[in-house]
């Protein structure tokens, strides 16, 4: 019991002190998502991307397509095939489902990797603009993903611009 006593009366006298050693603190807050979002460089980035796998993106589409359109030929032509026929052209849909299935799989992978890699470096440099900001500016702290913060000690903009430049 004792031991709460001095626990409280040395949080009460530690609150007691921080105004004045708060004063001498110099924080800023980024907001790495808005960075993300907002950024010109990430936008390119993104449209980087979009480029880069919208002919594979495109080529999937027009399979899935054909096998729509032959999955349709084959129930409208049910009736007339022979158990031969439908057998065959069942077996050749399941073939083709499964080659659209793994190109679809190697299609995301593929891009949540490139998007990972463009993640990676785009976060890279911010961090570097962060730190130059913070050693130019001589913050203490620069915290990221706050539950709030004021627009006093905002610098999302100014990451902002140095990414865009």
């Amino acid at each position: 019991m004792k031991k709460q006593y001095v626990a409280a009366a040395a949080l009460i006298g530690f609150c007691m002190g921080a105004p004045t050693f708060a004063a001498d603190i110099h924080i800023g807050f980024v907001n790495t998502e808005f960075v993300l979002r907002e950024s010109a460089t990430a936008q390119r980035s993104a449209k980087k991307l979009e480029k880069e796998f919208s002919a594979r993106e495109q080529d999937i589409q027009k399979k899935i397509k054909h096998i729509r359109e032959q999955q349709a030929a084959l129930e409208r032509d049910n009736l007339t095939l022979s158990d031969i026929e439908r057998s065959k052209r069942q077996r050749d849909l399941g073939t083709l489902n499964r080659e659209v299935e793994n190109e679809k799989r190697a299609f995301r992978e593929d891009l949540g990797q490139r998007r990972n890699e463009e993640l990676g470096a785009f976060q890279e440099r911010a961090r570097k603009i962060i730190l130059e900001i913070a050693e130019k500016e001589k913050f203490d702290l620069i915290v990221e993903n706050a539950v709030y913060a004021s627009h006093k000690v905002d610098i999302t903009p100014r990451v902002i611009k140095a990414l865009d430049r």
